[in-house]
């Protein structure tokens, strides 16, 4: 396809995309890929402006870091790496039009990103009609990859779904903390929260004694937690973004409410810290796939040690994510001639080594890896530890 496409077109595919979103339909038929040509295309997708933008900061971190090895090291069958960006703007519209632009105008090979479930969700469908593979470093949600319609050809995950970290946070509360009673707390406005939340009220154990829920953007918490303050519970459980469950820790902590707050991933970013504040991140606990204080890999421990030396701050888990991405396609783009061949080796990546940890790529195109719960005390990781799921 030629690289000429008018702004016009580029329109007409991304409103057809956004009225199909959502749906799975069997759209792969005539999807033709993109050739690799001198360079192997990586096309990035990511919040980074908006509300979430400190994710979409961190995956281009480690994905510039991993390309920058790679090309160093020579490149992929000899060809270097180069990598087209955009900016979603954390708007899910936005991020199909990213999609498309990357997919049909830029003909790139691969696309990493988005970094959230709504904005992956809104680029999926681009990538199942044109044969061009999407691996979100973070997206959760559990139908990304695949759905009611079956699995979906060329949409990958780095990170593990939503409906398992509600198990990771059930059994760890139940199990690790002792938590027999909480209150469950979430985002209503987010299928990633609600996801979790659904999947936590169905595995956990013990006694839901209160369920309530904010929406993204909300700013005053006090009326909701008033009403816990005074119940007979163990911790609090609060499926959300940093963007909201670090005000609430904080507010929270102010109102006196000690018991632990645990929460997933979407807390693993130093502005929850900042916005809860340092003291008041203290007795939280997360779900991570990465974490710097468990045993390391002579991979991860080397990974750390480039991203302080090339960014002056250590890692995150997204960022170690994004890194695995770029490392993920690179080994499937090995002996590719195209962006559809770089998709079926994908999807038989076996025992790929990542600072992430060892994963295996599933029927279903999750990672089979495992997860963490990370301790939080004055704003500081201080321990991490992998929970055991009875399945």
């Amino acid at each position: 396809m030629s690289k000429k496409i008018s702004l016009a077109v580029l329109a007409f595919f991304t409103s057809l995309f956004l009225v199909a979103c959502g749906k799975s339909p069997d759209v792969t038929a005539n999807a033709t890929g993109t050739e690799i040509g001198d360079t192997l295309k990586i096309g990035v997708n990511l919040e980074l402006s908006g509300t979430v933008a400190a994710y979409g900061k961190a995956e281009l971190n480690g994905i510039q870091l991993a390309v920058d090895e790679i090309n160093e090291a020579g490149g992929v069958d000899g060809k270097k790496i180069e990598i087209f960006k955009k900016d979603n703007k954390s708007e899910n519209a936005e991020a199909s039009t990213a999609a498309t632009n990357l997919a049909i105008r830029s003909e790139v090979n691969a696309i990493i990103g988005p970094a959230t479930s709504g904005a992956t969700a809104a680029s999926s469908l681009i990538s199942q009609k044109t044969g061009v593979p999407l691996l979100t470093p973070s997206g959760t949600q559990d139908d990304l990859t695949s759905d009611k319609n079956g699995v979906k050809e060329y949409v990958f995950r780095t990170t593990f779904k939503d409906s398992f970290q509600g198990q990771v946070l059930a059994a760890y509360a139940y199990s690790n903390l002792n938590a027999k009673k909480v209150v469950l707390y979430y985002d209503n406005s987010s299928d990633y929260a609600k996801g979790i939340a659904e999947e936590f009220k169905s595995e956990y154990q013990g006694e839901i004694v209160s369920t309530a829920t904010f929406a993204s953007g909300d700013k005053d918490y006090q009326s909701a937690l008033t009403k816990f303050k005074n119940l007979d519970y163990d911790a609090i459980v609060m499926p959300g973004y940093y963007t909201e469950t670090g005000i609430i820790t904080k507010q929270a902590r102010d109102m006196g409410i000690e018991q632990p707050i645990l929460g997933p991933d979407g807390f693993s970013d130093a502005k929850f810290i900042e916005l809860a504040g340092k003291d008041n991140a203290s007795n939280v606990y997360y779900v991570s796939g990465y974490s710097t204080n468990v045993s390391l890999s002579d991979k991860a421990s080397a990974f750390i040690d480039a991203y302080k030396k090339k960014y002056g701050e250590e890692p995150n888990q997204f960022a170690a994510l994004a890194y695995d991405s770029v490392y993920m396609i690179a080994d499937a783009a090995k002996g590719a001639n195209n962006s559809i061949a770089i998709a079926k080796n994908l999807a038989n990546l076996t025992d790929f080594t990542g600072v992430t940890g060892s994963m295996t790529i599933d029927s279903e195109h999750n990672p089979i890896k495992t997860a963490l719960m990370v301790e939080m005390q004055k704003g500081k990781e201080t321990s991490a530890a992998p929970v055991e799921i009875d399945k």
